[in-house]
């Protein structure tokens, strides 16, 4: 087996304590770039930042295990916030700065969380009355009434820092929410060890080619656990330096590869589109040292990773994983004899995996008693490891149906050839892929169902150039309702109040009836057909 060992042993480690050391150790090194404010901090000044609004936290009530919100786009206090969250002993859970109030206050209020650390532009339209648990919020560089500045948790505290009464395996390290394929998010509760062990086993013997040497350009959001923790955790604990931009954009980006000497970004498959067009008209730099990039979230098609590696001459590593997995599980490999970029790769270090041919498999049983896969036939992944979830937020029902005697059930259909590599075939799960975002099909449908002309609807994704995929929307509208362009803008306005802009339909399908199961359940396979 090529991985079989991590970086480093995971076990009793927390993650701000690896930070923290790293920034002793690299004190005069830069650590961050912040790119939306011009803003450069070396380690030093990042670990010193760290501890103030960690002591900050605590003297403005904070407590261990009291859930707290970061509601910010890519930024250092974004960075700063989510360690010192930790190392007051707090849980951070992290909000998508797009979102609308309707999603802000169910996470915000599912979560529980005490204190909520945002922007005013962020908080533009979003009335947080009536939250229960919420004491303070505090506004990074635009102020917003009812709220306390930033800066206020950089102000000298005499607080101590908790020492922590669990293990780093019970400790939850970060609370983001993933878009389950029915009903509202889940929060996915992730500890210390489980990020820790991720991170060590990236940067493990033969799987990343990370090192303290790299300028990694993110335009991931950090919100998300692609650019939690396969950037910004990896990077700052090797020493390395971290340019952040808040979104990705063409022609600042391709600007940034030379100014700021770049050596290696990880980017979604819609990015990567985006940066061939730019080299195939002459605006990608030829002096670049960008080694390597790193593709995720999103299926990457074959000819799209050759077409960039003959424009720009950098080799791309497909990977794969989930929120519930810290995320990775898979990663491909930029040796010569192994490159396989249309491939996710092997597992890495300490990943069981299993591909099962049932089709139908009966939730009582587990891996070890089912029939694998032959090799290059397609089946069901199913993973065990240190990176895998404790379970989900106060969800023990959703919890028990994807975690089964330690085995996680991805949902995803695989194959698995000879060589031991691994590819992404197909979904149960119906979720919709829009520039690597997940999009469940049930929330969009449950808010167009509060409009008064929807009688029922069903969501699907449509296979698109730029996005990978686009939701579409299928409605029966009740009597007394016409159909026709009017409604169709109406139904997608409706939503965009609601939900935020990946989440919207770009089509709306009229039909007399959503097709159905004799169960109820809605046949998305035939709404597809309809597309085709």
């Amino acid at each position: 087996m090529l991985r079989s060992q991590l970086y480093a042993d995971p076990h009793h480690l927390f993650l701000h304590d690896l930070v923290l050391d790293s920034c002793r150790r690299h004190a005069q090194k830069t650590a961050l770039v912040d790119v939306s404010c011009g803003r450069r901090l070396t380690y030093a000044e990042y670990g010193d930042t760290v501890e103030s609004v960690a002591r900050g936290l605590i003297a403005a009530g904070v407590r261990p295990g009291d859930v707290v919100a970061i509601f910010l786009a890519n930024s250092w206090e974004f960075c700063t916030a989510y360690h010192a969250t930790t190392l007051a002993g707090a849980i951070p859970t992290l909000l998508n700065p797009t979102f609308r109030e309707r999603e802000v206050r169910y996470q915000l209020e599912n979560s529980a969380a005490v204190l909520l650390i945002s922007d005013g532009a962020n908080l533009e339209g979003i009335h947080l009355a009536g939250l229960p648990n919420l004491r303070r919020v505090y506004t990074t560089r635009q102020s917003v009434a009812g709220a306390e500045p930033f800066a206020a948790l950089l102000k000298p505290a005499t607080a101590s820092y908790p020492k922590p009464d669990q293990s780093s395996e019970q400790i939850l390290a970060a609370l983001p929410y993933s878009s389950g394929t029915t009903g509202l998010p889940k929060g996915v509760m992730l500890s210390h060890f489980n990020l820790v062990a991720n991170v060590y086993q990236l940067l493990g013997p033969n799987a990343t080619r990370l090192n303290s040497a790299d300028n990694v350009l993110c335009c991931l959001p950090l919100y998300h656990i692609y650019g939690l923790n396969v950037v910004l955790n990896p990077v700052l604990i090797l020493g390395a330096t971290l340019v952040l931009v808040p979104r990705f954009q063409p022609q600042p980006f391709i600007k940034l590869l030379t100014d700021e000497a770049i050596t290696m970004m990880p980017l979604v498959p819609p990015a990567i589109n985006a940066l061939c067009q730019a080299a195939e008209a002459g605006e990608f730099p030829r002096d670049h040292k960008v080694h390597w990039i790193k593709s995720g979230a999103a299926p990457l098609a074959p000819e799209l990773a050759r077409c960039f590696t003959a424009l720009t001459n950098i080799l791309v590593c497909q990977g794969y994983g989930m929120t519930e997995a810290s995320p990775v599980t898979h990663v491909g490999f930029l040796e010569p004899d192994l490159y396989r970029p249309d491939s996710i790769g092997h597992p890495l270090a300490q990943t069981d995996c299993r591909v099962l041919a049932q089709a139908e498999i009966d939730p009582a049983e587990t891996p070890e008693n089912l029939t694998e896969a032959a090799p290059g036939q397609p089946g069901e992944l199913v993973m065990r490891g240190p990176q895998i979830m404790l379970g989900y937020w106060k969800e023990p029902q959703a919890t028990a149906s994807v975690l089964r005697d330690g085995w996680y059930w991805s949902g995803d259909i695989v194959t698995r050839d000879g060589e031991g590599f691994y590819r992404v075939v197909d979904r149960r799960k119906e979720m919709i892929k829009y520039k690597g975002f997940a999009v469940a099909p049930a929330e969009v449908e449950a808010v167009l169902l509060e409009h008064p002309a929807v009688k029922e609807c069903g969501v699907v994704g449509r296979a698109d150039a730029s996005a990978g995929e686009i939701p579409v929307a299928f409605v029966a509208l009740r009597d007394g309702f016409v159909d026709g362009k009017k409604l169709e803008d109406e139904l997608c306005a409706f939503v965009a109040d609601r939900l935020t802009h990946y989440k919207q339909p770009r089509e709306v399908h009229f039909v007399s009836a959503v097709p159905k199961t004799a169960s109820g359940k809605i046949l998305r396979r035939e709404l597809r057909k309809a597309m085709s």
